[in-house]
């Protein structure tokens, strides 16, 4: 039986726009336009799968005045980039996107505080390792979730998953808000994905990029000058111009409305109820630099996500405090400043202790508590720490002790620490320059000793995060400090007696009974990479320090 389906299209300054379908032989459907600035028509349509396109008149300045050109739906679902159509697919008379059945909803997912996040880009993340029908989808994410699970990860954050023009690409021009990259799979794969994350416990983040899109966005077609600035924004800042940025202090006084507002909280509404997704990584919040319009997203976001906890996270450089709770907009931000600090130590160019205090306590730079700050030691857009210490000749067993300080740092500072895919067992590639050229993580590295010995203490350093809360909380303090000798020892505990020591020794300097004075009081503590029990005196505790390396110490009773 063939139901009455609607088809809207919003383009308040747009003359005349009509419907064209396969269900119509490709002939014009008219639309009529109301006082809301949507263009809409119904058509009767049996249960089916349909391809649609709109033509309009277009206002945008690349065209003729008035010029009737077609167009994808900007809020179509799923599209099909090669023939340039949107494709619709009802059921019981209803749109759908898909037949998804969620299977774990009611599973308890971890908090905030608890979060070990783990950044992937869908193509690149599985290889020969995984099947060839699943190799570089969201099912080939799938098949190595227990692997994820057995490393202690606990959140992943995906690069962008929106329809990008071609088949590879980092996905950060994105052309279609609404619609899936079709090379990952299906927008069922991806939510089977989620839904399989969700059954282990795994939270989902996305690449939410929302400051600029392709030059081919459908809503660029349609009025260009309507949803973005007409020239850039920051003139000033050209290298981080990527493409025509939307216009968020445009406001339309006829419908009042700011319709670059409203458009992307319709697109982070959507993810949250079609994908259930539990946060958003909010790329290119300085350019951006709409706090007013963060406050207003990540409240709508919140309140729409509700009872489930949703995080927000700007990707803000350099990294900054006002952009976060309690006076920002957001929960989190990514701590750049943790890696362009501590990776020139762990490589031995340069040492500065008070830099060191401060990211390893971010309230030093005014951020108020640990879900404040994303930590980490590389992401897709910086060098692999393995790469960096090659660059500066440290190669093989010297390089793979370092990485074990510098993960021991990342693990134990106050924050939210995150890895990027292949951190932990010490992939080197070097970053890609280009976004369209695959460079899949090398999984083979992991049948090496060094390389598998990395990945054990990573899974060893997550568990004791995630199994002490101690290192969960907003407590921090600096009892023990050598800048001649560059070791420093810290604390971590919280409220329920639970305390961590780490003794890190950045020198090149083999450092043998060397005593740290003002050890924090406990019977007895736990050297937890020898496990051996070890008491510390009055006047101290003496233990050798090997050069960069961290000792961590577990107080007796946890």
């Amino acid at each position: 039986m063939a139901n009455l389906i609607e088809f809207t299209l919003f383009a308040p300054r747009n003359k005349g726009a009509a419907l064209i379908g396969s269900f119509s032989d490709w002939k014009e459907i008219p639309m009529s336009k109301g006082e809301d600035g949507y263009f809409r028509t119904k058509i009767k349509l049996e249960d089916g799968v349909y391809q649609y396109k709109f033509r309009i008149q277009t206002k945008s300045p690349n065209f003729a005045l008035d010029e009737w050109i077609d167009i994808i739906d900007p809020k179509a679902t799923d599209i099909d980039e090669t023939e340039k159509y949107s494709i619709v697919r009802i059921q019981d008379g209803q749109r759908i996107v898909d037949n998804y059945l969620w299977q774990n909803n009611e599973i308890p997912l971890p908090d905030n505080r608890e979060l070990v996040i783990y950044e992937i880009h869908v193509a690149d993340f599985t290889g020969d390792e995984v099947d060839s029908n699943e190799r570089g989808k969201y099912l080939g994410i799938i098949a190595k979730l227990d692997y994820l699970c057995e490393l202690g990860i606990n959140a992943i954050e995906l690069m962008p998953v929106n329809e990008y023009p071609g088949d590879y690409n980092w996905g950060y021009k994105v052309r279609h808000f609404f619609a899936t990259e079709s090379s990952y799979g299906s927008t069922e794969d991806l939510k089977r994905l989620i839904d399989e994350c969700h059954g282990r416990g795994i939270r989902v983040f996305m690449d939410g990029i929302y400051n600029h899109t392709d030059e081919e966005c459908p809503l660029i077609l349609i009025d260009r000058n309507y949803w973005y600035y007409e020239n850039k924004h920051y003139p000033e800042d050209p290298d981080n111009y990527w493409g025509p940025e939307f216009n968020y202090d445009n406001y339309d006084k006829n419908l009042n409305i700011k319709p670059a507002w409203e458009y992307v909280g319709d697109v982070v509404k959507f993810w949250i109820k079609e994908y259930h997704i539990d946060g958003i990584r909010f790329d290119a919040v300085r350019q951006l630099a709409n706090f007013e319009f963060f406050n207003w997203l990540t409240k709508e976001a919140k309140n729409y996500a509700a009872p489930k906890q949703f995080y927000n996270i700007a990707e803000h450089i350099p990294d900054t405090k006002t952009v976060v709770k309690p006076n920002g907009p957001l929960d989190a931000c990514w701590h750049e400043s943790f890696r362009y600090f501590l990776v020139p130590y762990i490589c031995g160019k340069s040492f500065e202790l008070e830099q060191l205090k401060q990211i390893l306590d971010p309230k030093q730079q005014g951020y108020a508590i640990a879900t404040n700050v994303i930590n980490y030691l590389a992401t897709h857009d910086r060098e692999r720490l393995l790469r960096e210490l090659g660059n500066c000749s440290i190669f093989d067993a010297a390089a793979f002790e370092r990485a074990k300080l510098a993960a021991a740092v990342l693990m134990t500072a106050m924050g939210i620490p995150m890895l990027w895919m292949g951190d932990e067992f010490g992939e080197y590639q070097q970053k890609s320059e280009d976004v369209t050229k695959p460079q899949k993580i090398n999984w083979s590295l992991l049948s090496s000793d060094q390389n598998h010995d990395l990945f054990e203490y990573y899974q060893k350093l997550i568990a004791l995060r995630q199994q002490n809360p101690a290192l969960q909380s907003d407590n921090i303090k600096f009892f023990y400090e050598n800048a001649a000798e560059k070791v420093l020892a810290y604390t971590r505990w919280n409220e329920q007696n639970s305390h961590v020591v780490v003794v890190v020794n950045f020198s090149d300097q083999n450092l043998n009974q060397y005593k740290i004075s003002d050890f924090p009081t406990a019977e007895y503590w736990r050297d937890w990479v020898s496990n051996q029990e070890v008491k510390s005196k009055e006047d101290g505790l003496v233990t050798d320090l090997s050069s960069y390396t961290a000792k961590i110490f577990v107080s007796n009773s946890q």
